[in-house]
């Protein structure tokens, strides 16, 4: 079987359940699917509640190594407040995604787009979110989310991208074959190496905006929003054997990215940042198929953001919005707190995680399970990270952490985990797609 590295799978719960049956067809390459499958399913959450709807996707629409998701989904009704009025709604949207497309008359150019248009009865915003912030200070609202992302990504002519630019892999039992020499070698000569722009465009809606600070003693025609859109330029080198799975070697990339302030957005922002991930194969034991250490580190700095001026009370002047820049809590980062929890101009975290692959697996070729299930996997993981209104030594100081166990399982050719965390404002439950520091 084989696997290209360049498929675009967002981190959402819509996703998680669309991927699973991404690869369902254990008989033929991914490259080379050509059917078509149709996925309902349900999940809840406390922004959606109890939600449904169904899923379509196409592998290998126009070209072998291309991905197409495309989804419509709905909820139950919940019970909401809107500026001091009793209400209900419900959650709804639709969302799509089409990816590693190649362009014409190029041999590694390649082109994504995701997109989502949705509706949320409650969603949760920590507009004051200092390292020193109130839980209990938090925005309830609902309101609209919707976002357009494209990448165009370069593969350079360089190690692995040379020969294989799309990232093809051949793999066994969900494990990478004939890989034993690859991972940790020398920066830009070794592994594979991408230069690319991102274009990100998202608006979100605050229908309790009496709440909100920036359009509380302003009368209101329609509802506010907070609305960003700009470039993302950044420089990828993967140097691991698997970058599903890595058992070895390393993996960095530096991005920068810049709100110009045009169009609808809101104001004008950049932010610098810089992840590193390494990973140490381990001796196994009697009970386990491959035991890894996996180390993360992710740092970032908004030049723009002046601490000294606010366009609305509490709104800094050229600051990030709260779901980009520097920011932690949710699915990836400080996984024992809410999504976003903490953002200011300077973030730094990182994270250990010991995973183990068991020998155990009752559901690998199970006839009763309709996608391929090739291990399982247990992992202890720990967090620190910090906020800070400046980048010092500050940001190793007054840390915040958490701890946490976690369930994976290569599920059709994909990571899917379960992650428990807990830190001091309480515990959290998270399941998602591929590891919580992948790119």
């Amino acid at each position: 079987m084989t696997y290209t590295k360049k498929l675009l799978i967002p981190f959402t719960i819509t996703t998680l359940l669309f991927a699973q049956a991404l690869y369902a067809s254990e008989d033929s390459p991914i490259t080379k699917s050509k059917d078509w499958v149709i996925l309902p399913y349900a999940f809840s959450s406390d922004s959606t509640g109890l939600a449904g709807g169904v899923g379509v996707i196409k592998q290998g629409l126009l070209q072998p190594q291309t991905t197409m998701v495309a989804s419509v989904f709905g909820g139950e009704s919940l019970d909401i407040t809107v500026n001091g009025e009793e209400n209900e709604e419900n959650f709804l949207g639709g969302f799509f995604a089409f990816s590693n497309y190649k362009l014409p008359f190029t041999d590694r150019l390649f082109f994504s787009l995701l997109s989502l248009k949705s509706y949320f009865p409650k969603q949760q915003y920590y507009l004051q979110g200092s390292n020193d912030s109130d839980k209990k200070d938090v925005l309830l609202t609902s309101g609209e989310q919707n976002f357009f992302n494209t990448t165009f990504e370069y593969i350079l002519p360089i190690g692995e991208g040379l020969e294989n630019p799309e990232g093809l892999y051949s793999l066994q039992d969900g494990f990478a074959q004939r890989r034993e020499g690859y991972g940790n070698g020398t920066p830009f000569v070794t592994g594979q190496t991408a230069v690319g722009i991102k274009t990100f465009y998202q608006e979100n809606s605050f229908e309790n905006w009496s709440a909100f600070e920036l359009w509380k003693n302003v009368s209101r025609i329609s509802t506010p929003f907070w609305s960003t859109n700009g470039l993302r330029f950044f420089l990828n080198h993967d140097n691991t054997d698997f970058d599903l799975n890595p058992s070895r070697g390393y993996h960095f990339e530096v991005a920068y990215s810049r709100d110009y302030g045009k169009g609808d957005s809101l104001q004008s922002w950049n932010f610098l940042e810089f992840k590193f991930n390494k990973y140490y194969s381990l001796d196994t034991f009697s009970f386990t198929q491959q035991n890894v250490l996996a180390l993360s580190l992710w740092t970032g700095y908004s030049f723009s953001w002046d601490t000294d001026n606010e366009i609305a009370p509490g709104i800094a002047k050229n600051r990030p919005p709260v779901w980009e820049g520097a920011r932690l809590g949710g699915f990836s980062k400080m996984r024992g707190y809410s999504t976003d929890r903490f953002s200011d101009k300077a973030v730094f975290y990182a994270t250990a995680e010991y995973r183990a692959v068991l020998d155990y697996n009752p559901l690998k070729k199970n006839s009763l399970v309709p996608v391929a299930v090739d291990w399982f996997q247990v992992v202890a993981f720990v967090e620190a990270g910090r906020v800070n209104d400046q980048y010092n030594f500050d940001l190793l100081t007054d840390l915040k952490y958490d701890v946490g166990i976690s369930l994976r399982s290569m599920v059709a050719q994909l990571p899917v985990r379960f992650d428990v965390a807990y830190g001091d404002e309480g515990a959290n439950m998270w399941v998602m797609i591929q590891h919580p520091f992948d790119f």
